[in-house]
Order: C-alpha cells, then sequence, then structure tokens
C-alpha cells in the first residue's frame, strides 16, 4: 500500500555531490522529502542523504542509472511507495568526457552515445516515469541541470555540447506538453566550483580557468553549488514561470568585462 505524506517531495537525481547535493539539502531544510539518486557513489550518497535528515527531512537512497528506463521507472515507484506522493524533480545526473573539439579522434561512437543517453535520454525517462505523478499533485515543477555549453557551444566536450543544447530543447518542448498542470524550467550554469571541473581537468587547468572566468566575467565569480541550487529552488516553487533557460553564469553571455566596461 502506498502511504501518503502531507510534505511536499521531490527527486534529485545525481544527488550524491555536487549540485544535486545542494539542492536536496536546501529542499530538506525548506521542510521536504527528498529521494537521494545515484549511480556510483553511494557512500556520499549516504551522507548527502544523512545531511538532510539533519535538517529535518525523512529521506530516500535510491540507486540507479538514469540512461537505463527501468531504474527511473524503479526511483520515481520507490519514492511514491514512500511518500504516496511527488511534486518535483531535479534532473541533474550527468557526465562528460574532457576532449578538446580540436582532438576528433579522441571521442567514439560509444563515449558520445554514453553521454547523451545520460543527460538527454535519461532526463526524458524520469519525466516520462514522473509526469503523471508530478500532474497528479496539482503544483508540480521539473527543473533541468543544463549549462552555458548548450547555449554557448563550448564546454568539456562535442558531445556534451550537444546533450546541453538537447537539455534545453527538451525543457522547451516538455514545458509546452505538460502545461498547465507541471511547470519546466532549466538552469544553465557556467564554471561551478565543484569536483566535476577539478577531476576533469585536474587542479593546474581548473585554477587558470577559474581565474580567467573570475577576471573576464562581469560579477566577477564562479558559480557555487549552493548558487545553483538557490536558483533550482526559486524555480520549484515559482508558480507562473516555465519555458525559462536561466544562465548562471556572472554575466558570461554579455560578452565579458571588457565588453561591457566602457
Amino acid at each position: 500500500m502506498i502511504a501518503t505524506d502531507a510534505r511536499k517531495t521531490a527527486i534529485v537525481t545525481g544527488s550524491a555531490t555536487g549540485v544535486g547535493a545542494a539542492v536536496a539539502l536546501m529542499l530538506a531544510q525548506r521542510g521536504w522529502n527528498v529521494t537521494i539518486n545515484y549511480s556510483k557513489s553511494e557512500s556520499e550518497a549516504r551522507e548527502s542523504a544523512a545531511r538532510c535528515r539533519a535538517a529535518g527531512a525523512d529521506t530516500l537512497l535510491c540507486q540507479g542509472d538514469v540512461s537505463d528506463d527501468a531504474a527511473c521507472r524503479r526511483i520515481v515507484q520507490s519514492t511514491l511507495e514512500r511518500w504516496g506522493r511527488l511534486d518535483a524533480l531535479v534532473n541533474n545526473a550527468g557526465v562528460t568526457t574532457f576532449v578538446g573539439s580540436a582532438n576528433w579522434d579522441a571521442l567514439d561512437a560509444p563515449t558520445f552515445a554514453r553521454i547523451l543517453g545520460v543527460n538527454v535520454v535519461g532526463g526524458y525517462q524520469m519525466v516520462r516515469a514522473a509526469a503523471p505523478h508530478l500532474k497528479a499533485s496539482g503544483d508540480g515543477a521539473i527543473v533541468n541541470i543544463s549549462s552555458i555549453a548548450g547555449s554557448q557551444g563550448v564546454g568539456s566536450s562535442v558531445p556534451y555540447v550537444a546533450s546541453k543544447g538537447g537539455v534545453n530543447s527538451l525543457t522547451l518542448h516538455l514545458a509546452r506538453a505538460l502545461a498547465p498542470e507541471v511547470r519546466v524550467n532549466a538552469v544553465c550554469p557556467g564554471l561551478i566550483t565543484t569536483r566535476w571541473f577539478t577531476d576533469g581537468m585536474g587542479r593546474e587547468a581548473y585554477e587558470k580557468l577559474k581565474a580567467g572566468y573570475e577576471q573576464t566575467t562581469p560579477l566577477q565569480r564562479a558559480c557555487s553549488a549552493e548558487d545553483v541550487a538557490e536558483a533550482v529552488v526559486w524555480l520549484i516553487g515559482a508558480r507562473t514561470v516555465t519555458g525559462e533557460i536561466i544562465d548562471l553564469d556572472s554575466g558570461l553571455h554579455l560578452g565579458g568585462m571588457r565588453a561591457v566596461v566602457p
């Protein structure tokens, strides 16, 4: 039998670390139940869940690779069995490979397919599994974690750029398809101060990139995981906002500091 809980409930994919963990914790601090999803990082997922519980939330730990449709359906079903409702889905799970665009031979079809499979197909599969229950909540919200790679055409690799462009297009389509019961938006961070970049680039290359980013963007700061979480949580509650793709890039899209200062 499915229980019914009065507290709102969210699924945050890829919430063992980084942006996903920050989103889950911020929702927990605001009184939400949270499903913590992870693919491989079980110990870190348990730490994320413990922080959410310490903030007063009931949590569910759910392993699953979102590129697997059966796993997506299981994550949603497990959430419903625990709390009897689903009010928000944050599609945060993502993968990449750090390969420069000039290095054509470093990418193969399986790598390309893997990145698209998690970043685009995985998000779609989570929405497909969750949509009826988000509609039933009466105030459902989906927030997709995209990237400026999707709008600027620059990023860690060609398939990553393509995948985030796909996320942006998917967001617009779903905002139309799921209205009026469910709102669908996306956030597009620029440089984020999480281990995503340091693990992929190495510390020295990351520090050089971060210094350049902070020197040339109008706001002169990189984005923290908490910065992204604040935007995500705001969008979940923004009842008149849908179909928006919001840059969180300290003004990078304006062309940099030199482009806007006389």
